[in-house]
């Protein structure tokens, strides 16, 4: 189990949430399935695994990482959706 004190560790799990609910907002206005889609989805993964990378972080905090995003995008989709109310 990975230390969730270890500061490198905080900021990468906080990288991955916060910088996913931009681009969750902007996935939601994209056509399901074309190429912005996609890029929304995956244009955050290279920089998560890069931090991980360079700060030492271990490959047992990819499920950690991977749900936070998701919950990430779906913040931002779901302020997109109620945006147009």
């Amino acid at each position: 189990m990975p230390n969730l004190l270890d500061p490198a560790l905080l900021g990468i799990l906080c990288f991955a949430l916060l910088s996913n609910i931009p681009l969750g907002y902007l996935r939601e206005g994209t056509r399901r399935y074309s190429l912005w889609w996609f890029t929304y989805i995956h244009l955050s993964i290279p920089f998560i695994i890069a931090l991980r990378v360079v700060n030492g972080v271990g490959w047992r905090v990819i499920p950690f990482t991977l749900g936070l995003a998701v919950i990430g995008q779906w913040l931002g989709g779901r302020a997109r959706r109620r945006g147009r109310r």
